[in-house]
């Protein structure tokens, strides 16, 4: 058993729907107490401790964090670790910089050696960030996937992930057949899904680079697994969505193409979704699938700003998460990620709030991917991931938390001068994964 005390704060419901005060739970003086990774109780720490058997209590390995917000562990639903070593390449529109960068970079994991030595180091920079579960896309490479889903295991963290397939429109070296796509899915299926805290995700990359005949068979292959995640990317880029309409003119819109497959259904997640029009929003709503929101990617490709007031109307709220989009996105940190989703929502004329933007990057990401009952919540019974936010991780935050006079205004301060360095300590499953040295101690 172990015990973790420190202000605490986590989501009950969705504060986009509903007031923040109803949604948020704040405990100025909290405690997490974990058994078997899992979250055997949360609240206020006087009472939560005096409910403990005098027993428990005593052989519980106890930790105190001052100066420190403990929150569920973040969750990125939205991006792509092969690209890790080409985050920050010279922006250029989202179709050239596929062919550029992109696509030369994923080349390289056919090399399992190469794939494991990036997937190390994927996961090691989403945990020094917070992150403790992850949507990621590998490539086209099985032994990507098995490099992967392998280091994720050494560490313990959760991962949802999937082989991209693509059978045209990308170089013949990166591409598979509309059969092999099935067959390679179907049985990295068998091999990695429900190992562990390890969850496999069909992955078509996206519709341009799909034939019909690839996109039926993955349809196929999510009828047979009706219970997976599927992942994939929709109106990124006003140009793609033009490219869409070429490549499937029976189709409505680019929703109605994975609609027809069979593609758009609860746990389907589509990153970017900017140029989504309403016809196809009040269809996520009804398929229960879900977008993620990737701020920074949108702006250093200049894909667009995406409108989440609209997205979340009450009338047919979309299931929305956050992502980094990570190489398009310019950052692992998700906190860094809320401060460009905050910037964009005023590009759009409104402000987002740091409820709900937190929201976001945990209750709102679990949702989405079908998760809410296992992450995303500090609550009893759901899987002890953690991010331990600190105050005093640098000069300037301290000061500005001087004048906080909220929750509310602790987590704006966070969410807009924090990164890494404010990530103290990192429980996955229970057990720390990650720990920084906290500003001033020996």
């Amino acid at each position: 058993m172990r015990i973790i005390r420190g202000s605490l704060l986590t989501f009950t419901a969705d504060p986009f729907l509903r007031s923040e005060a109803e949604c948020l739970r704040y405990e100025a003086d909290g405690v997490v107490v974990v058994e078997d990774g899992k979250i055997l109780a949360a609240g206020d720490a006087g009472p939560t401790l005096a409910a403990l058997p005098a027993e428990a209590r005593d052989r519980a390995e106890a930790v105190r964090h001052s100066d420190a917000l403990i929150v569920p562990g973040f969750i990125d639903g939205h991006l792509h670790y092969g690209q890790t070593e080409i985050i920050g390449a010279y922006g250029l529109q989202l179709l050239d910089w596929l062919s550029t960068y992109t696509f030369p970079a994923e080349r390289a994991f056919a090399d399992p050696a190469h794939a494991a030595d990036v997937a190390g180091a994927f996961l090691d920079e989403l945990l020094h960030n917070g992150t403790t579960t992850c949507c990621a896309f590998c490539t086209v490479f099985p032994q990507s996937v098995d490099a992967l889903f392998a280091e994720a295991g050494r560490r313990g963290v959760r991962l949802l992930a999937g082989k991209v397939c693509m059978d045209r429109n990308a170089p013949e070296w990166l591409r598979d057949t509309p059969q092999q796509a099935y067959d390679d899915s179907k049985a990295l299926i068998a091999k990695h899904h429900g190992k562990g805290r390890a969850e496999y995700v069909i992955t078509p990359r996206f519709a341009p680079t799909s034939s019909s005949e690839q996109l039926e068979a993955l349809g196929a292959l999510a009828e047979e697994f009706p219970d997976l995640a599927v992942q994939s990317h929709i109106s990124e880029n006003r140009d793609e969505v033009a490219w869409v309409r070429e490549l499937f003119p029976e189709c409505r819109d680019y929703a109605d193409v994975y609609d027809a497959f069979g593609l758009l259904r609860p746990r389907a997640v589509y990153g970017h979704g900017v140029h989504l029009n309403e016809r196809e929003i009040a269809l996520f709503h009804e398929r229960g699938a879900a977008v993620v929101h990737c701020p920074t990617s949108n702006l250093f490709l200049g894909s667009g700003c995406f409108n989440v007031e609209a997205a979340k109307a009450p009338a047919r709220p979309l299931r929305l998460g956050l992502g980094t989009d990570v190489g398009g996105g310019t950052s692992f940190s998700m906190l860094q990620t809320m401060n460009e989703a905050y910037k964009v929502a005023r590009l759009n004329g409104v402000s987002l709030s740091a409820a709900r933007a937190f929201y976001l990057a945990t209750r709102g990401s679990a949702e989405s991917l079908g998760l809410a009952h296992t992450i995303g919540s500090i609550e009893p019974g759901l899987e002890a991931d953690l991010a331990v936010l600190d105050l005093r991780a640098t000069p300037l935050l301290e000061r500005r938390l001087r004048r906080a006079e909220s929750p509310q205004d602790i987590l704006f301060a966070l969410m807009i001068l924090g990164d890494d360095r404010a990530v103290r300590a990192v429980y996955s499953g229970g057990e720390l994964v990650h720990e920084r040295r906290v500003v001033g101690s020996k």
